[in-house]
């Protein structure tokens, strides 16, 4: 099995499989494609090649219709998903992301997304390559942010233990740098590069090879007790391990991600599997063992069974830790004791080490944008003229503005108030919660999420009210379809879209995201949403454990069972009490 070759060979090989190996590293026929002026999409073969250049081809759904009657193409545009490992950036480089979204973007908004990074929306196909040229010129691309590679590594942003933080940093933008595809054809579709004329083997990928993977590839570095990258959702998981204030290593996670399909029992959430501890020297050998792993015995026959957790569920824990080994020449040694605690993001001022503080701010959606009252991107702009720290995007779709001096922090303060960037009352509950795009641009979207879920997130607020515990925190998440951008099958609350206005509602996850959710009521709408959460709340008012969690109570009353084994509870029927 460890031969490189794949051990799905006796079955059909999935169209994806073939557009890759036939693209010549991954240029198919994008330059042309951007050089035809007579529509605005690329060919259906490019629109699987372009996601590993970072970017979608999406049209504005709300005028599908209008346009169609009027015998128009769809109004394509593109949403290009940059690449910044850790979400850290620099002032300078914000300046550049701000100005591109201003003058290159129809949404002129830049969206932080649950990957820790930034995405544009409303690109026209003309754009693209000046769009690219500028993020360049700001050391940022948006290479492998999308496709079958790793994708965007995440990093707790960590800002008290600022020594930590910058220990764990440093794997996160190993793994993001050392498993980036190794093909010029970026630079030179996008940059302008020369093709240089090519004997067979000039395009090498060392651990890709031609076929790539066999579907993404999720890496995150967690930093307990902080759980804010929810580090059990990912395909590969590295957990910190310090002694005495000094990283040693991580305990590996491996195995999760979110993405299923309604009404396909054989796909499903699932989250990653303890392995054990390895040294931080150690992190790259199991980074490219895992890799490899699931590069040769990933299912490439079918898309929808194709991430990392199924190929462990089909070839066992036991069989893929020996090869993980094996590759990585290395054994594991015991996973090391740690807490995992909070998943939220610290708002507000804290002081970290060396006397600095970090602000951070709540953005609602992630998405930074001038609003009547609250002109977000302006303020944002007017910081990063005068900020001498880095900016971190959290994978909560916050914004951190890091390391002030003393000095510093009034200036920044009151540039924030006034621009609607802080003074706003966050529950616990808000703070801790995220939604995905959905409507009107991504083309799965089965329901609303971002534009419908701040009000939304207001009716339970006043259940919580009602019942007296808006104090306390609860994780509700929202995604318009069920691959599950904003992690809602870890949600203590999941709201997964099935049609317009209708949701599937998942209880039960843990707090701390240690536990998945489990369906509880199928294809409903607001009303009965809100009155099934009414009927729970009251109960858990009355009922609750000291200091026990939602999620944990709608799985001690019986209102779902608790998912062990995803492979096997997560779509097991149980009639709710």
């Amino acid at each position: 099995m460890s031969d490189g070759k794949s051990v799905e060979k006796e079955e059909a090989l999935s169209v994806n499989e073939h557009l890759k190996t036939d693209s010549d590293f991954l240029r198919g026929t994008i330059q042309e494609g951007l050089d035809t002026a007579v529509t605005g999409s690329f060919s259906e073969g490019d629109q699987q090649l372009i996601k590993f250049h970072g970017f979608y081809q999406q049209d504005d759904r709300d005028l599908r219709n209008e346009r169609k009657e009027q015998k128009l193409e769809p109004l394509y545009s593109f949403m290009l998903r940059a690449r910044v490992a850790g979400g850290v950036c620099s002032p300078e480089q914000w300046l550049g992301v701000d100005e591109i979204a201003s003058t290159l973007t129809s949404s002129n908004s830049i969206r932080l997304t649950t990957r820790q990074t930034f995405q544009y929306h409303g690109i026209s196909k003309r754009n693209l390559r000046t769009l690219i040229q500028g993020l360049d010129s700001k050391a940022l691309d948006s290479i492998a942010a999308c496709g079958d590679v790793n994708r965007n590594v995440m990093c707790n942003p960590n800002p008290v233990e600022s020594r930590l933080h910058e220990q764990a940093y440093y794997w996160a933008k190993q793994l993001s740098d050392q498993y980036l595809p190794r093909t010029k054809a970026y630079a030179e579709i996008w940059l302008g590069d020369d093709k240089v004329a090519t004997s067979e083997g000039d395009d090498v990928e060392p651990v890709y090879g031609k076929t790539y993977l066999p579907r993404k590839f999720k890496m995150a570095v967690a930093v307990p007790p902080d759980n804010d990258v929810d580090v059990y959702t990912n395909d590969l998981g590295f957990v910190a391990v310090a002694e005495e204030g000094e990283l040693v290593g991580f305990n590996l996670v491996a195995g999760g991600g979110m993405g299923s399909t309604h009404g396909e029992v054989q796909t499903f959430p699932r989250l990653a599997d303890d392995f054990g501890f390895i040294k931080a020297e150690d992190t790259l050998k199991f980074a490219e063992a895992v890799l490899k792993v699931q590069r040769d015995w990933g299912n490439r026959s079918n898309r929808k069974l194709s991430r990392l957790k199924y190929t462990i569920v089909k070839y066992g824990y036991d069989a893929f830790k020996a090869e993980v080994e094996k590759r990585a020449g290395v054994k594991f040694e015991p996973k090391r004791d740690v807490v995992i605690g909070d998943r939220g993001d610290r708002y507000g001022w804290i002081k970290g080490v060396d006397n600095k503080w970090h602000l951070t701010l709540f953005i609602e959606g992630g998405r930074i944008k001038d609003l009547p009252g609250q002109p977000l991107q302006t303020g944002l702009r007017e910081i990063a003229k005068i900020h001498k720290g880095d900016f971190r995007m959290t994978s909560n779709q916050n914004f951190i503005i890091a390391s002030v001096a003393q000095e510093d922090k009034a200036e920044i303060e009151a540039l924030a108030r006034s621009h609607g960037l802080m003074g706003k009352l966050i529950t616990e509950t808000r703070g801790r919660s995220i939604a995905c795009v959905a409507l009107p641009t991504c083309a799965l979207a089965m329901a609303e999420a971002e534009r419908y879920f701040p009000d939304f997130l207001s009716k339970v607020e006043s259940l919580q009210e009602k019942h007296g515990f808006l104090d306390q925190g609860i994780v509700i998440r929202m995604t318009g379809c069920p691959n599950g951008c904003a992690r809602p099958f870890a949600a203590e609350i999941g709201l997964v879209g099935k049609a317009p206005g209708r949701y599937n509602l998942y209880l039960g996850a843990s707090f701390e995201g240690t536990r998945l959710n489990k369906l509880y009521r199928e294809n409903i709408q607001e009303a009965e949403i809100l009155s099934e959460l009414d009927s729970l709340f009251a109960r858990y008012v009355a009922e609750r454990e000291e200091a026990e969690t939602f999620g944990n109570f709608t799985v001690r009353i019986g209102a779902v069972s608790a998912v062990i084994d995803a492979a096997k509870d997560f779509h097991e029927q149980h009639n709710h009490a």
